[in-house]
């Protein structure tokens, strides 16, 4: 072939960056473990299984991820990951405080209701104590910037007159947390002894409601517990 055949040839397609196949392997290997722990636990998922599932080989995802321990560490860190993400999108500091806590009371309930598999895995994991996730170097710093966020709802609420001025921002998120996770990993136990479907679309959304305003009741500023509603007043004259 001459010179100017050569030239004149198509360019060859450009092969895909082993970066990206890589990331792409992995995310796919993390999407079937997700699946496989939260249906069967720690315990009683298979390596063989997340690996059929992923479309891989137990090499490959050794490979990655190392054993199965450290892979369900990854599941979690990715799980919390992705919460902890997304409620950074919702840009609460750039929000009114009463509507900022609203908007992250709500964001909670949705994103639990949308993630049943992070329920199983907070199940699973709270089973081994915390076991995995004492292993991890960044869960404590995933944690931080939503802390930093309630932190400053609450100083900005307080400032404003609306929210009372003594509230923990850990205890809070804990509390918010808890009243969308029970129910909802309780949800069958729960319409069983109530006799009541509480994952009925009219149920969810009447405690979603519900949520939302025992939050900004219990903030309110003279709320029962409030500082300043309980400090003696001091004479003026």
């Amino acid at each position: 072939m001459t010179p100017a055949a050569r030239s004149d040839a198509a360019p060859a397609t450009p092969r895909a960056k082993p970066a990206r196949n890589a990331e792409r392997t992995q995310a796919t290997i993390l999407a079937a473990a997700t699946q496989e722990f939260a249906r069967h636990g720690y315990g009683g998922a298979r390596v063989d299984r997340i690996a059929a599932l992923a479309g891989t080989n137990k090499r490959m995802l050794y490979y990655y991820f190392g054993a199965k321990e450290a892979l369900f560490l990854a599941v979690l860190e990715a799980a919390y990951g992705e919460i902890r993400g997304a409620e950074q999108r919702l840009d609460l500091t750039h929000r009114e405080p009463v509507e900022g806590m609203r908007e992250l009371v709500t964001f909670t309930w949705r994103h639990f209701l949308a993630h049943p598999e992070f329920i199983s895995l907070l199940a699973t994991e709270n089973l081994h104590r915390a076991k995995h996730l004492k292993r991890s170097a960044r869960i404590r710093s995933l944690h931080s910037p939503l802390v930093a966020t309630i932190s400053d709802l609450l100083g900005r609420g307080q400032r404003a007159g609306v929210f009372r001025g003594d509230v923990d921002p850990v205890q809070l998120y804990v509390s918010i947390a808890a009243l969308s996770y029970f129910y909802l990993s309780n949800a069958h136990t729960l319409s069983t002894i109530f006799g009541r479907d509480l994952l009925a679309p009219k149920a969810k959304a009447a405690r979603l409601a519900h949520v939302v305003d025992l939050v900004l009741r219990a903030l309110a500023a003279g709320a029962p517990g409030d500082l300043r509603a309980t400090a003696p007043r001091r004479d003026t004259d």
